[in-house]
């Protein structure tokens, strides 16, 4: 009598890292959607600073004859990512962390890395909603003239790509360093201290030297340099303290930053609390 053989059951491949991020983006931005509170400050937040500003000194022109309006959406737009991006997921991941929210994925087999997209692509989605509201506020409410050349969007893209991933990455690096309630008012305080450094209040090269030497380190106020490259005219650059706008630089103080939030995260990254 002949045995019957039958085929070995197999397995399905797991997805990829790539399937589950964007399967968690859509997952994040449902989960951003049902907290009120979070979408009401990502979005009313900038343009609550722009009318504050905007009215406060309505009629001061800025280097160039600048409307102070038109030279303060260029910080305020950088600050926006820099909220959604390091803020929001420094804080978020810190607390999902200490809910057990992270354990529970390393338990079904999440991978960092599918976890970290959905972060990012959420992120991503979130910021140009807000860009979208803010930019179409200050040219409705505050006549403010927008780019209309393809050159100066091409850099608004990538300015706005790196500053996000970069404010992404360095929220999840510092999501590590302490408890819940720590690291959201770490995070808060150190916001607020760079955002005065960073000319995002202030014409950027009337602040003391020592206080752009400092700036000059973080990430802020090269995302502020690059937006005010997008929003101003050319002859505003003759204002920055290097007289131009240092594309270059700021292209690669952004992406080190990145690089320097990946490796910190490899490093540090953990799905539970420690004692």
């Amino acid at each position: 009598m002949t045995a019957v053989l039958t085929p070995a059951t197999t397995r399905p491949a797991p997805p990829s890292a790539l399937a589950i991020g964007l399967a968690r983006t859509g997952l994040e931005l449902r989960l951003f959607v049902r907290d009120p509170a979070q979408v009401v400050f990502s979005f009313a937040y900038p343009i609550v600073m722009l009318v504050i500003f905007a009215s406060v000194f309505a009629g001061e022109d800025r280097p160039g004859g600048v409307p102070f309006a038109q030279y303060f959406l260029a910080g305020i737009a950088a600050t926006g990512i820099m909220l959604t991006s390091f803020q929001a997921v420094g804080t978020a991941l810190a607390e999902e962390r200490e809910r057990g929210d992270l354990a529970r994925l390393q338990v079904i087999g999440t991978p960092p890395l599918g976890y970290f997209l959905g972060k990012a692509g959420q992120v991503l989605v979130t910021t140009v909603l807000q860009l979208a509201v803010l930019l179409t506020v200050a040219a409705t409410v505050y006549d403010v003239s927008l780019p209309t050349g393809v050159g100066r969007w091409l850099t608004f893209a990538w300015v706005v790509l790196l500053g996000a991933v970069a404010g992404t990455v360095l929220g999840t690096a510092v999501a590590s360093a302490g408890s819940s309630r720590a690291v959201g008012n770490g995070i808060s305080a150190f916001a607020v201290v760079l955002q005065f450094f960073s000319g995002v209040f202030f014409v950027f090269s009337e602040l003391p030297s020592w206080m752009q030497e400092v700036a000059a380190v973080f990430p802020l106020k090269w995302l502020v340099q690059g937006m005010r490259s997008v929003f101003l005219p050319d002859a505003a650059a003759a204002a920055e303290p290097a007289g131009s706008w240092e594309h270059g630089t700021t292209a690669l103080v952004l992406a080190a930053w990145v690089v320097v939030g990946l490796v910190v995260c490899a490093r540090t990254f953990r799905w539970r609390r420690t004692a």
